[in-house]
């Protein structure tokens, strides 16, 4: 049976939820991503683009462009909580539903063309969506996933496009090599150096030409390019590691902030291991100077979800880390190597009394908030916006406020 997929993607998402909540917006140039001028543009409106701004942009560059648009920082609670309503409707319409990122959906309709018509069904549920949320959408159609998101791009803005089962080299072929999916801009500029600018070209090369210039990926850029894609729509997707990471609003060099900043970061991915049922083996720290050199630093441990196990680890690998006579821009905890368990009574070094007492956070912070439990050293101004960020392990993909274009 010939394959129905569906992309859905919510136009900029982050600035429509911005004037979903001031209609004041509406009409101009908005900017999520940073009040200030150390982040980055999550998100601009197509009146901010016209000034040449775009995501993954430093807001200092944004601010030059479009001196005169609007810059909000941003909330990811606000957006996660809009991107539910969104998925609650696609989830009662779609036999099968991907989330694929906060605002980009994959859906599989195949064999509904027999009963409704899945092209006027997906049109109807694209009114629907807009209608009862308030939020912009676009949606393209095609035989499989990286034709229907590349669909969805030449749809947008507030549109939607279908593509014919044996059309998808003809749409293709016009099109920029870096609309494909995973053409990012290291391999754009690579395919520039060998006059290789639209999809046509790429279309016409052997397969073997491609594997030996690009490797693996080159294999899979050309079966993209010439529409060929037998992914399937994952319904779930597993945390492989969660991680957490702060940008300083200057670039600083006070140990007592950054010492509050990552314990903060410890006891909060560890209270969000506990939550989802979950031990760590991996543990990362890592360090960004104002040089930008980045450096990170890992540890083996023996399976946890304890912070008087993780937080020491956290602390003697920033301290090993921390061996360069400069001021810190960014510093990130990541736990990897994460598999199913809740935590046990280590018999050499635990007691009941320690295991009821995270048990007695835990169920506080459930309660109220990340934040209604802390440690007293995580209290201060390197940890404010830690944690309050939802369950990582709830299936769905983690919410990006920046590097991402949109």
């Amino acid at each position: 049976m010939q394959r129905t997929i569906i992309h859905f993607d919510l136009d900029t998402f982050f600035v429509s939820c911005e004037r979903r909540l001031d209609s004041r917006l509406m009409g101009k140039p908005v900017i999520v991503g940073g009040t200030g001028d150390r982040g980055v543009v999550s998100a601009a409106s197509y009146e901010a683009r016209t000034f040449g701004v775009h995501s993954a942009m430093p807001i200092k560059v944004a601010r030059q462009l479009c001196p005169n648009g609007i810059y909000i920082r941003g909330n990811g609670g606000t957006y996660s909580k809009m991107s539910k309503e969104v998925t609650q409707i696609l989830q009662e319409e779609l036999p099968v539903l991907e989330k694929a990122s906060v605002d980009e959906f994959y859906g599989d309709l195949t064999g509904m063309d027999k009963f409704f018509g899945a092209y006027k069904y997906s049109k109807e549920l694209r009114q629907r969506i807009m209608r009862e949320t308030g939020l912009p959408i676009s949606f393209g159609m095609s035989p499989n996933k990286t034709v229907s998101k590349v669909a969805t791009g030449e749809a947008k803005p507030n549109n939607e496009i279908k593509i014919d089962p044996g059309y998808e080299k003809v749409f293709l072929a016009p099109l920029s090599i870096k609309k494909i999916p995973s053409v990012g801009q290291k391999t754009f500029t690579q395919f520039c150096n060998l006059g290789v600018r639209t999809v046509d070209l790429v279309q016409q090369m052997p397969v073997e030409m491609m594997a030996s210039v690009f490797g693996k990926n080159g294999r899979i850029i050309w079966e993209r390019c010439n529409g060929i894609d037998d992914s399937p729509i994952v319904e779930y997707h597993e945390r492989k590691s969660i991680s957490s990471e702060r940008t300083y609003g200057q670039d600083t060099i006070d140990m007592v902030k950054l010492h509050t900043t990552i314990t903060a970061m410890a006891e909060n991915l560890a209270f969000q291991l506990r939550r989802g049922n979950k031990l760590t083996s991996v543990v990362t720290v890592k360090i960004r100077y104002s040089d930008f050199q980045t450096y990170s630093k890992q540890l083996r441990v023996p399976y946890t979800a304890a912070d008087h196990v993780l937080i020491p680890t956290v602390t003697e690998l920033f301290n090993k880390l921390n061996n360069r006579r400069m001021l810190i821009r960014l510093v990130g905890v990541r736990f990897g190597g994460l598999t199913e368990g809740h935590y046990q009574i280590d018999l050499f070094e635990n007691t009941n009394k320690t295991v009821n007492l995270y048990k007695a956070m835990d169920e506080l912070r459930n309660k109220y908030g990340d934040h209604s439990v802390r440690r007293a050293n995580t209290i201060g101004e390197g940890s404010r916006t830690i944690g309050n960020q939802g369950n990582p392990f709830n299936g769905e993909p983690p919410i990006l406020l920046a590097h991402r274009h949109q």
